[in-house]
């Protein structure tokens, strides 16, 4: 990890240990080598920090462009392993790194949702995953995090130690079979296979 993104690390984890009642399950079964996908419901501002400590090798993440522009955080999240992407368009070259990123070996966070849910809720998928799995046929690792809706809620302000529980899934291995058809197509029918995976995720009891 480099310096920055291994001092971010650490203090999102403590953060999230000291202000949150945060526990990791099954951080194990992430792919450690080659590249990777990981694949989260998206409930929370605290979901890209929270996938980041729930692994122990550096993700890759995209980010609006805007966030960038920002005092103190804009110069920090380019060393974060940020992608950004512009929300207003249909940003083609963000995927298009994540792509790069995986086919050179590292592991990329994408959201199938592609936005946050403001009840919690599971949202639609979005082709987006889709495309990244059919050009890099890399595992998918699904992650469900839950109580970060209630913990930092969208359009909301934060809840200091409330529960929040991120379960890893069993990797899912796709093959050529699985990208024969329609582009667009094949694209949202991988998405939804792994937004379903995502949701069979339970969480186990203490």
């Amino acid at each position: 990890m480099g310096v920055e993104y291994q001092t971010c690390y650490h203090l999102a984890h403590f953060f999230a240990r000291s202000f949150f009642d945060y526990r990791v399950i099954y951080s194990d079964r992430i792919v450690q080598n080659g590249g990777c996908i990981i694949a989260m419901n998206h409930q929370s501002y605290l979901d890209p920090p929270l996938a980041a400590i729930s692994a122990t090798r550096e993700i890759h993440f995209l980010a609006r462009k805007t966030l960038l522009d920002l005092p103190i955080i804009g110069g920090i999240l380019p060393h974060l392993n940020v992608v950004p992407v512009d929300q207003s368009r249909a940003d083609m070259s963000a995927l298009k790194s994540l792509i790069k990123l995986v086919l050179d070996g590292h592991s990329v966070l994408i959201f199938p949702e592609g936005t946050r849910s403001r009840d919690g809720e599971f949202l639609p998928s979005l082709p987006g995953i889709g495309l990244v799995i059919a050009k890099t046929l890399a595992p998918v690792v699904p992650m469900r995090v839950f109580g970060a809706n209630i913990a930092f809620p969208r359009g909301g302000r934060p809840r200091l130690f409330s529960p929040i529980t991120v379960v890893v899934g069993e990797p899912i291995y796709f093959t050529k079979e699985d990208t024969t058809g329609e582009k667009r197509e094949v694209y949202q029918r991988l998405s939804d296979t792994v937004m379903e995976r995502i949701q069979r995720i339970d969480q186990p009891t203490p």
